[in-house]
Parts: structure tokens; C-alpha cells; sequence
């Protein structure tokens, strides 16, 4: 099973919806800014945990290279908040409850877990440059050194 997401060097995907504060957010707010999209199954899980809290303790870096982390999921919004909170997350976290932008960037497809199939949401990350072009995907990734395989991406852009 392949995933497909959108292509390379072109204007990533927009899309607006709301972070954990139910405030509203377009990706377009960052212009002139670097973006990590990383799109994660669910909060407050293991895996996502480490993840979040990776990208939280290496903050300045990502401020240091002009770049915004995104975290996106199905979650509900009060959900996120609860995440965002117990976590001490300092970084939005955004609410895609009817996969509409997962869609748009290829990630709600078909996953096998445990010998089960059923349709979810991939662990991928997208960066994005400062004129909203899509620069790279990471299919593959690691929870506990996501933060610092894309900040070594970023600092190859």
C-alpha cells in the first residue's frame, strides 16, 4: 500500500481550521515562515506524546531556523486542549475531525494494525518553505527523533 501525497516543489495544500484553543488557523497565516505539518493518529497516545514532547523541548531551535510546527490530527478540539495542557505544549496543535486536510495531503488512507484494516490517519511529516511550496515529506518517522530528523532537514533548506 502507497501512499500519495501532493507534489513536491509546488504550494502545499491549504487548507483553515481551528488549534486547541478553538481559534481559527490557515496555513497561509504563516507566510515567511518555514512549517512542519506533521499529521499524528491521536492525542495523548504513546507515540504521539513522545513526539509532541520532542518538538516542545527543542522549541528555540525551530524559532532559531524561522520555522512553525503545525501538529495535526482527528481530534476533537477539547481534546487537543486537554493534550496541549497535561503535556505543556507550546506549539499548535490543529483539529481535523472530518479528515478533509489529511486527505488533501494524502495521509487518511488504509493502515493494518494488530491484523486489522480500517481507514486512518499515516504518521507523516511535510515542510514547508517560507513561499508555502512543499519542499519535503517524511514518510517514514521515527517518534523519539522526529524533532531532530526535521530540524536537520530545515537546515539543509
Amino acid at each position: 500500500m502507497s501512499l500519495t501525497f501532493p507534489p513536491l516543489d509546488q504550494i502545499a495544500p491549504q487548507f483553515t481550521t481551528t488549534d486547541q484553543n478553538g481559534e481559527e488557523v490557515s496555513l497561509s497565516d504563516f507566510k515567511g515562515k518555514k512549517v512542519v505539518l506533521y499529521f499524528y493518529p491521536k492525542a495523548s497516545t504513546p507515540g504521539c506524546t513522545v513526539q509532541a514532547c520532542g518538538i516542545r523541548d527543542n522549541k528555540e531551535a525551530f524559532v532559531k531556523a524561522n520555522t512553525v510546527v503545525l501538529g495535526i490530527s482527528p481530534d476533537p478540539t477539547k481534546r487537543l486542549t486537554n493534550f496541549t495542557t497535561k503535556q505543556e505544549l507550546n506549539f499548535p496543535l490543529l483539529s481535523d475531525e472530518n479528515n478533509s486536510i489529511a486527505e488533501s495531503y494524502g495521509v487518511w488512507a488504509l493502515k493494518k494494525f494488530m491484523g486489522k484494516e480500517y481507514i486512518g490517519i499515516h504518521r507523516v511529516t511535510f515542510i514547508i518553505d517560507e513561499e508555502g511550496i512543499l519542499r519535503h515529506v517524511m514518510a517514514k518517522v521515527k517518534t523519539k527523533s522526529h524533532h531532530d530528523d526535521v530540524l536537520d532537514i530545515i537546515n539543509t533548506l
